[in-house]
């Protein structure tokens, strides 16, 4: 039997992320099969619209981003074509966006009110007790945001002020990477941002996919190359083997935009900063 290169993709890059602990727990679940989607002719899918580059509104109000581009290339591929002969089966009607909260990400699966989410959520083992999880689409991090162009990389800030959110995972990180550092806890976003306004950091460390946005936003600031952290972005899929079907046409659906370098073009045309997430296969 002779594997395609984007087969071996899907079956390594799942085999690696099902390692999490209980990643095929069963849980009772209401939500429909991709059969009954493909019916109904459209995805209900959970997004974010304040996280510029990600998913955020235009000045029309339109949701844009990198998240949004993904959500209608999905409902594309999987229900465009089951759907070809159906009036109205436009790209725009294929999905019926849902915005949510952080704290609504998961639960909005759970209870049934969207087929599933891509809102930057992190794929983690405590998570996939509850939900599934595809492949990741986006290769997130932990980088640090300056705008003093002398510094260039982790060395450069010893002994300086970077402000980190209070309690936040990049504390260990950044004290592990550069432990001469002095760090300054801030609680916000807008809170570091005016810390370093006003000269009272030299940088700030968070997650790479916000701070695209504000280096967007703020002109003056600008991205270190390297991260201190990588994460990945999956998208959330209902538990339960009524939902294998779509959870694998999700994952051979992704596995193709990897292999094909659309979702790469994608992110540097949002302004992402792209770590790598493609095999080498010739190794």
């Amino acid at each position: 039997m002779v594997c395609t290169r984007k087969q071996i993709i899907v079956s390594l890059l799942t085999f690696t992320f099902y390692l999490l602990p209980f990643a095929f727990l069963s849980l009772p679940c209401l939500a429909v099969e991709l059969s009954d989607i493909q019916q109904r002719g459209h995805f209900k899918i959970a997004v974010k619209d304040n996280l510029r580059p990600l998913a955020f509104k235009d000045i029309n109000g339109n949701l844009q981003g990198l998240e949004i581009d993904l959500a209608q290339r999905l409902a594309q591929d999987l229900l465009g074509k089951a759907n070809s002969g159906k009036e109205n089966s436009g790209k725009t009607n294929l999905v019926k966006f849902k915005p949510v909260t952080n704290r609504d990400r998961i639960s909005q699966v759970l209870d049934n009110k969207v087929d599933f989410t891509i809102a930057r959520v992190t794929a983690t083992a405590s998570r996939a007790r509850l939900v599934n999880f595809s492949i990741p689409y986006y290769l997130d991090g932990t980088v640090i945001v300056t705008k003093n162009t002398s510094l260039q990389k982790f060395s450069d800030f010893t002994k300086l002020k970077i402000a980190v959110l209070e309690a936040s995972s990049t504390i260990s990180r950044i004290k592990y990477f550069i432990p001469t550092a002095e760090l300054v806890g801030v609680n916000s976003y807008q809170q570091a941002l005016e810390l370093l306004e006003k000269n009272g950091a030299d940088g700030f460390a968070a997650d790479a996919s916000v701070l695209a946005g504000w280096v967007q936003q703020y002109r003056q600031y600008r991205l270190l190359s390297t991260p201190l952290s990588t994460e990945p972005l999956s998208v959330v899929i209902p538990k339960g083997l009524q939902h294998d079907e779509l959870r694998r046409k999700i994952n051979e659906a992704i596995a193709g935009y990897l292999e094909s370098g659309w979702l790469k073009e994608r992110a540097k045309h949002w302004g992402l900063p792209t770590f790598d997430l493609t095999l080498d296969l010739t190794q």
